[in-house]
């Protein structure tokens, strides 16, 4: 019988493990010996803060490469089809949304691999949740263009379809950039458009705020600077 395949939420920031994740999680992860990880160091530290049974250098970790054909795949779940459980890790948050992960699910399930997710953080879920925003319709677009142009046009490209379809628009900034993109949504969406910017979620300097684009204007946008955060607008 081939083993399980676990998909394993990650923290998403330094925080202890019981303060996030349910006790079968924990326990899950704590078990498994066999794990294909977005990037090892991140992974060993997670594993680290699990506090488990053997060291972390008697685990088999393998990074799941970014563009990794139908053999890559099967190699690393050779451990599965032999028999063992194993899991699959991104460096924060959930494997599979808005994260790497999808492609070994779907070998998986190919297969014929038990999937089984289990519980933890979704930064996007999270945020959503708090957002008041509408959780029936909504969308994650992933990272909007660098250039302020053109960061500009995807904003009121946003604003236009949420107000066409009543939808919500996600998206994610790299935290370095979080000042900019507040400059620009201040500058480019109609003044009524709501904005969520939900940052550090589920560390103790979690913050969610929810404004128009005319008063993010106002706002100090240097107190998200280098803060992991969601963007979430609604027009």
């Amino acid at each position: 019988m081939p083993g399980t395949l676990y998909v394993v939420p990650n923290l998403l920031g330094i925080v202890p493990p019981t303060d996030v994740l349910p006790a079968r999680t924990i326990a899950v992860a704590r078990m498994l010996r066999h794990w294909v990880v977005e990037s090892p160091k991140p992974a060993r530290a997670f594993l680290k803060s699990l506090e488990l049974a053997v060291p972390i250098a008697g685990l088999n970790i393998q990074p799941l490469p970014a563009a990794a054909d139908a053999a890559a795949l099967a190699a690393l779940l050779a451990p599965a089809r032999a028999g063992a459980d194993m899991g699959v890790l991104s460096d924060a948050g959930c494997p599979g949304v808005a994260d790497p992960g999808a492609t070994l699910v779907a070998a998986a399930h190919a297969s014929r691999i038990r999937v089984v997710p289990l519980v933890g953080p979704s930064s996007l879920v999270l945020a959503l949740m708090a957002s008041g925003m509408n959780g029936q319709s909504f969308a994650f677009h992933g990272y909007l263009p660098v250039a302020a142009n053109e960061r500009a046009a995807a904003l009121r490209r946003l604003e236009d379809e949420s107000r066409a379809q009543r939808r919500a628009q996600l998206f994610i900034e790299t935290p370095y950039r979080n000042e900019a993109m507040l400059k620009t949504i201040g500058d480019a969406l109609r003044p009524g458009t709501r904005v969520v910017v939900a940052a550090d979620l589920t560390l103790p300097t979690e913050s969610i705020e929810r404004r128009t684009a005319a008063e993010w204007r106002k706002v100090d946008a240097a107190r998200y600077a280098k803060r992991p955060a969601i963007f979430i607008l609604e027009a």
